[in-house]
């Protein structure tokens, strides 16, 4: 697959909570294009990435550029409105709104008046969703929830979609239909930034895969490679 020029550049970034040094200079790039697993053990450092990369934990050393420009220290919403939909651990839906009012207050048409992600065609990719309209947030299963939450970011038609643990305690018919929505994701060309603890399902749906340990990258690679280097994934996954 050939990739575009570098859509997110993390460059050697530091972060702590309070005394803890967690991240200790990571470099992560994603392409214009590009699916990009992330890989390790719990409490590796992962979701601080990503939340360091969202302007939820400000980071202490290094720099995060999109599209080449320093957005080091950008609120969440700065980085929404640059292109990063976000699909948080734990769903973070509004459990008093209703489906559509869910998705329909995050609709924007996206850099350049793109639209490719219309409510329809969210309606199309979820019909859980579609048959759900009227339900409030609460009222919806775990699997319909993290459709919800998927759905909602991707109205905001993101230039990068980052998933974390989309399929974190979901039933197996309900995170089979996560992964077909993340292989259809994947096929409109829409940058991707997975994290999720089965790794194998990642790997089969990434271009490229960095594996963490200890808030570092301690392997990067094409996914195909890793896929094949059991070793190495067994050093750092434990699998």
């Amino acid at each position: 697959m050939q990739l575009g020029a570098p859509l997110l550049a993390v460059e050697g970034l530091n972060t702590y909570y309070g005394d803890s040094h967690i991240l200790r200079d990571v470099d992560v790039t994603v392409a214009s294009g590009e699916a990009l697993g992330l890989l390790g053990r719990n409490g590796m450092g992962k979701t601080t990435l990503i939340r360091s990369i969202m302007g939820y934990v400000a980071a202490a050393r290094g720099r995060i550029r999109m599209d080449g420009v320093d957005v080091t220290g950008s609120m969440p919403e700065k980085m929404a409105r640059r292109g990063i939909g976000y699909v948080p651990e734990g769903r973070a839906i509004f459990p008093n709104l209703s489906v559509r009012e869910n998705l329909v207050m995050c609709a924007r048409a996206g850099g350049e008046s793109q639209r490719l992600w219309t409510f329809e065609r969210v309606m199309q990719t979820f019909p859980r969703l579609a048959e759900r309209l009227d339900h409030g947030g609460q009222q919806l299963s775990g699997g319909e929830q993290q459709m919800l939450s998927i759905g909602r970011a991707l109205l905001t038609n993101p230039r990068l979609l980052i998933l974390d643990e989309a399929t974190e305690g979901l039933a197996p018919l309900i995170v089979a239909e996560i992964w077909r929505v993340v292989g259809a994701i994947r096929a409109t060309g829409l940058s991707t930034l997975i994290v999720d603890r089965n790794w194998r399902k990642v790997l089969t749906h990434t271009d490229r895969a960095v594996v963490m340990e200890k808030g570092q990258i301690v392997l990067a690679g094409e996914s195909a490679q890793l896929l094949r280097d059991n070793a190495a994934l067994a050093r750092y996954l434990g699998v």
